[in-house]
């Protein structure tokens, strides 16, 4: 591809036929079938037409018909139709092949280009528009190929044909039947060719991508809505996707059905065109036979014209859908792949260190999460991040593992810049546990091997021993080999955690990111995924994300932070002697721990 194709890429009917052409010769063979086809499929018209005239020029007698003759222009008529079964078929054939295969490569780069995009990508968009691209966008492009295409192929090559023959046995119908034509393609244009039709499908586009998102979300949160005895009414993001949907849909609709329907009728009586110029012909004719048959053919002729102007539109509003569809594609295709280095540099120790590091989300970088943030995690040691909500402790967990790449700063892991190493390298040096843990719906040995894909059985079961979820495992309906989700199987938060990380006990990898991990954990859980850090933070460098003070009092080093920025380090013991943020933050946490509330009944602790 040249730098010219790259800054210049193709757009609306050209992208959808760069993308068929990723199987040229199957995308000719259908094209050429389709072509032949819709000529085929004008056959039977021109043999009725000769045989009418033959019927003609022997009426009253019918006794003189060349009965051989019109036996041939019968069996063209049939011919004809046959041929274009069997034609159009085989452009189907050909188009559904090429189809099929550029619906696996697109997927399939799709998929991938997702994966080499930066992973904080995933956590800003939502899950239920990349779903709408993935399943539904991409899909249409298969559609496109595998029906739309020799559709246009077809709604091109007929009218040309059609022109030819209307022009052919009588220019002076055919001119009458041709100004039919012109007022219905003029009100066509008018109805689906203007830029108000193409803003209003991008709107609908947007409108149905919204309400996806919400409606997926409203579905994850459906235990929420009915704890709390709410209704679709009452979600309100996904209540106002919907009346923006509506608001937009039906003014489009409604705003079709005076030229639509003037449309449908015109095609349909473009013999009302005929009519006249009959009239008019047949009042100086002498040759009665060769004026009848002429008039008839026509009559029997520009009926099949609607057909072929409702394939051109139909053609039309399929194609304007696909695009829009196309663009959402193109426009997560378009998003940066997150750099990658010529030489990816190896480490031979880790150190996490975080020099002067400004961070911001939004792409204008106007409001920054963290801003010169600077600190070091040793290797061997503890190091737990501490703050209010908001503060950019996440953003820290996010930046290490390079989810994102800093605005300003460097983020160094064993003194190299994380920048100058490879996804992929990097990702094998560092695990995660994260507060929300996502489970595959696959066994549990392969939730758990998923940490690597190299371990044994032997391995996994250690792994899970180490996590403290063996035990749970082993009561399951087939033990390590019980798919999540199935016959009523469901995990609790704190058996989840557990699972998740057994899988970063068994990845072995030399940098542990834990955020908040243990947030939403009972105390009995709490306990056991303790036990389980306990194995898992062996004489590794270990940075913990923390919301109870409780769990990193014997920290080497707590790392406090407010509004993107670090305001003091130290021991446990240092902070509490320096008597500011930490010292505020432990107190207010060991009374709110004390917290109780008196009712009638007595007493109760929080």
């Amino acid at each position: 591809m040249t730098m010219k194709q790259k800054n210049n890429p193709k757009t609306g009917i050209a992208r959808l036929l760069e993308l068929a052409a990723t199987k040229k010769p199957l995308m000719i063979g259908s094209v050429i079938l389709s072509s032949l086809a819709s000529v085929a499929s004008f056959i039977p018209y021109i043999a009725i037409y000769f045989m009418v005239r033959e019927i003609l020029s022997v009426w009253p007698d019918v006794g003189e018909l060349n009965a051989a003759l019109a036996i041939r222009y019968g069996g063209l008529a049939f011919g004809g139709v046959v041929l274009n079964i069997l034609l159009y078929f085989g452009a189907l054939v050909c188009s559904h092949l090429a189809a099929f295969g550029t619906l696996y490569e697109l997927k399939v780069n799709f998929a991938t280009h997702l994966a080499k995009v930066p992973l904080g990508f995933h956590v800003l968009v939502g899950s239920g528009k990349l779903r709408k691209i993935m399943d539904e966008n991409i899909e249409k492009i298969e559609e496109f190929i595998a029906h739309q295409l020799p559709d246009i192929v077809a709604a091109f090559v007929a009218p040309v044909v059609m022109v030819v023959i209307l022009l052919a046995v009588d220019w002076r119908f055919g001119l009458a039947a041709m100004a039919g034509v012109v007022i219905s393609f003029v009100l066509q244009i008018s109805i689906y060719g203007n830029e108000g039709a193409k803003r209003m499908m991008d709107q609908y586009q947007v409108s149905l991508e919204n309400m996806n998102n919400a409606s997926v979300e409203y579905i994850r949160g459906i235990a929420v809505v009915k704890a709390f005895k709410q209704t679709v009414y009452s979600f309100r993001r996904l209540h106002d996707t919907i009346k923006e949907y509506t608001s937009m849909v039906i003014p489009y609709t409604l705003s079709w059905q005076n030229g639509f329907s003037a449309f449908i009728t015109l095609i349909n009586n473009i013999y009302l065109f005929i009519l006249p110029v009959g009239i008019l012909v047949g009042m100086k004719t002498t040759d009665y036979a060769t004026f009848a048959a002429t008039l008839i053919f026509y009559l029997i002729f520009v009926p099949a014209i609607a057909g072929i102007l409702m394939r051109v539109m139909y053609v039309n509003s399929n194609s304007m859908r696909i695009l829009n569809g196309v663009e959402a594609m193109d426009s997560l295709l378009a998003e940066p792949v997150m750099p990658q280095p010529a030489q990816s540099k190896k480490v031979e120790s880790y150190d996490v260190e975080f020099q002067n590091v400004s961070f911001a989300y939004d792409k204008a970088k106007d409001t920054r999460a963290l801003n010169g943030v600077s600190f070091t995690a040793k290797q061997g040691q503890v190091t737990a991040i501490v703050g209010a909500s908001g503060s950019g402790k996440s953003t820290v967990a996010h930046l290490i593992p390079r989810f994102f790449d800093v605005t300003d700063g460097a983020i160094l892991l064993g003194g190299v810049d994380v920048r100058k190493m490879s996804t992929s390298y990097l990702m094998e040096q560092v695990s995660f546990v994260f507060q929300d843990v996502f489970l595959f719906k696959q066994s549990i040995r392969d939730n758990i091997r998923l940490g690597n894909p190299e371990a044994s059985d032997e391995e996994i079961v250690r792994a899970a021993k180490a996590a403290q979820c063996h035990e749970f495992i082993m009561k399951l309906p087939k033990g390590y080999d019980t798919v999540i989700g199935t016959k009523g199987v469901h995990l609790s938060g704190g058996e989840k955690q557990r699972v998740a990380i057994a899988r970063a006990i068994v990845k072995d990898a030399p940098v542990i990111v834990l955020d908040e991990a243990t947030a939403f954990a009972d105390p009995e859980n709490e306990h056991l995924i303790q036990k389980a850090f306990e194995k898992l933070m062996n004489n590794k460098t270990v940075v913990i994300i923390a919301h109870r003070l409780s769990t990193i009092r014997s920290a080497n080093k707590i790392v406090v932070m407010d509004s993107g920025k670090v305001l003091e380090e130290g021991t446990h013991g240092e902070l509490l002697a320096r008597k500011g943020k930490y010292a505020l933050m432990w107190q207010t946490y060991n009374e709110t721990a004390s917290w109780t509330m008196k009712g009638k009944g007595g007493t109760v602790n929080a």
